[in-house]
């Protein structure tokens, strides 16, 4: 048996900042990962972050900086960048426009794993990676236990504090804790874009991304995959027609669109556009790098085209959701081969067989990201819930979001709901610069067990707009810190948010020691609804 401070289950990047957080603040920490890579959805889910317009200034939490600044700094000693390039300071490598760091999922993991190196040379940090979590012992509001299982057989893990930083939240499952999955009612909420009535199986799309490369030569093209067919002729009522196809739809409008692939000749290299599919998530450009580079560019295919809502991942039988991510893989690699085959070209013609998945930045064999892309987990029963009341500008009818008393870190993004297996459309709504409560993070069941991930205290609603990269980072830094501060003070988690006193000094703790902004300045807020130009595409 194993007894550390802090358990963090679940890799991502709220596991990753947890963990990272309390090993500063002097813990003693075993992180458990399922996988072999640790960053989630910014590495093996293959997602360039999205991330808010003021994100490479001071407002951004530092630990989150040290990340991004990693990721840049590998580029600028390892790639043949121009010098013009290098000496930017906001690096972008691949000048893609969904994010102001679009870059290799393989280079991104590298930037966590060199995060986290001291602590584990220290001794503090305990990585197992190839570990899943078989069973979470309890007894009335403790979690007592923790069974994995890896490589080499089970082991019996305990801790004073317990993070579930699972993409799934899975450990509320595992636990019996009280959680929801899916839709709320609008009588339950009160949110202006619920639904009339609840539906678990309600459940935003996932998407199994991909790297493809355009080589300027060579025919890659992939064998027809077992569903292609079917992809082709598949149609959904809220959905202009094939998802194999150029087509989708403005988020926040509903209307039609028709993007290319390439708006000019991608020979020419970087380009201004924001209309074509290629430069919106590309992670590698070669107007950045030196003329004798003899590689392509790189683009992270993650489009609408390649949403999966046919079937839910929670809330059904396993064979269900080993069918749901089956078809994901399937609907991603159809549209890959449709690509090479049958799409209509920028320079006439169909067909762009020079188009090569790229497993190398994967780090898989297919070119396909290693895990998929989860937007929606279960939830916990909080001790506080945000819903749309809080944070949608148009339900406010406010400039300013909600201020919290007990806020943790900060954040901004669009809610954002991809359609979802109840066959509903998009819900992209205008939000406001928010805030995260602490009171989100806490289960009302649960006195040593911390959300760390997509399964806060938020809504199917609001979780749109507080599952990205640098909330869920926060959210994990906000983890990590309280299991230092309770271990040090002798309280905990419930106490902390209950009691003025200790709450304050916790929040000193986040923004004297951590450096953490807790609420936006005012200046955030003169414009309203913010709309950040990347957001207006779909993400």
């Amino acid at each position: 048996m194993t007894h550390t401070d802090l358990l963090v289950l679940g890799g991502g990047l709220g596991g990753v900042s947890a963990a990272s957080t309390a090993v500063s603040l002097g813990l003693r920490v075993v992180l458990v990962e399922r996988g072999d890579w640790l960053g989630g959805q910014l590495t093996a889910q293959a997602v360039p972050p999205d991330e808010h317009r003021w994100i490479e200034g001071p407002l951004a939490a530092p630990s989150y900086q040290r990340l991004r600044s990693g990721i840049r700094d590998h580029y600028r000693r390892a790639y043949p960048l121009k010098r013009s390039a290098a000496q930017v300071e906001a690096l972008n490598p691949g000048l893609g426009y969904v994010s102001r760091l679009c870059c290799e999922p393989r280079v991104a993991e590298l930037a966590v794993e060199e995060l986290l190196s001291g602590a584990q040379a220290s001794g503090l940090l305990t990585v197992l990676r190839r570990h899943e979590v078989v069973e979470v012992r309890r007894e009335g509001e403790r979690i007592t236990g923790v069974l994995v299982r890896g490589p080499g057989g089970e082991r019996e893990l305990t801790a004073s504090w317990v993070a579930d930083a699972t993409e799934l939240g899975d450990v509320l499952d595992l636990a019996g804790l009280d959680h929801v999955i899916g839709a709320e009612s609008r009588a339950e909420t009160g949110e202006l874009h619920a639904p009339d009535v609840a539906d678990p199986l309600d459940q935003q799309a996932v998407t199994w991304c991909a790297a493809l490369e355009f080589t300027r030569s060579g025919d890659w093209t992939i064998p027809e995959p077992a569903g292609y067919q079917r992809w082709l002729t598949k149609r959904d009522p809220f959905w202009p027609g094939s998802q194999l196809s150029f087509d989708d739809v403005v988020p926040h409008t509903l209307e039609r669109r028709t993007r290319p692939l390439f708006d000019v000749d991608p020979a020419r290299g970087e380009r201004e556009s924001t209309h074509d599919l290629w430069q919106y998530r590309r992670i590698l450009a070669r107007a950045q790098l030196e003329e004798g580079f003899p590689g392509g560019e790189i683009t992270c295919v993650n489009w609408p085209q390649i949403d999966y809502w046919d079937l839910p991942l929670l809330g059904v039988p396993d064979s269900t959701r080993a069918q749901a991510l089956e078809g994901a893989r399937d609907l991603t690699l159809s549209f890959v081969h449709w690509l090479q085959t049958a799409a209509p070209r920028h320079d006439g013609g169909t067909g762009y067989p020079e188009l090569r998945l790229r497993g190398d930045a994967t780090g898989t064999d297919d070119g396909l990201a290693r895990e998929v892309y989860v937007r929606e987990s279960r939830r916990i029963r909080a001790l506080f819930t945000v819903t749309e009341e809080h944070i949608g500008a148009e339900q406010r009818g406010s400039r300013v979001a909600e201020q919290f008393h007990d806020s943790v870190g900060t954040g901004y993004y669009r809610i954002d709901l991809h359609p979802s297996t109840a066959g509903r459309t998009y819900v992209d709504i205008d939000s406001l610069p928010f805030q995260i409560p602490l009171g989100t993070l806490v289960p009302r069941d649960c006195r040593n067990l911390l959300a760390a991930n997509k399964n806060i205290g938020t809504t199917h609603v609001t979780n749109g707009a507080y599952r990205l990269h640098p909330v869920e980072w926060s959210i994990g830094e906000a983890v990590g810190a309280l299991a230092a501060y309770c271990t040090r003070t002798g309280t905990e988690p419930h106490q902390v948010h209950g009691d003025p006193a200790h709450l304050e000094r916790y929040r000193s703790l986040l923004s004297d020691r951590l450096g953490i902004t807790l609420q936006w300045p005012a200046e955030v807020f003169v414009g309203t609804p913010l709309k950040d130009p990347a957001r207006v595409a779909a993400s």
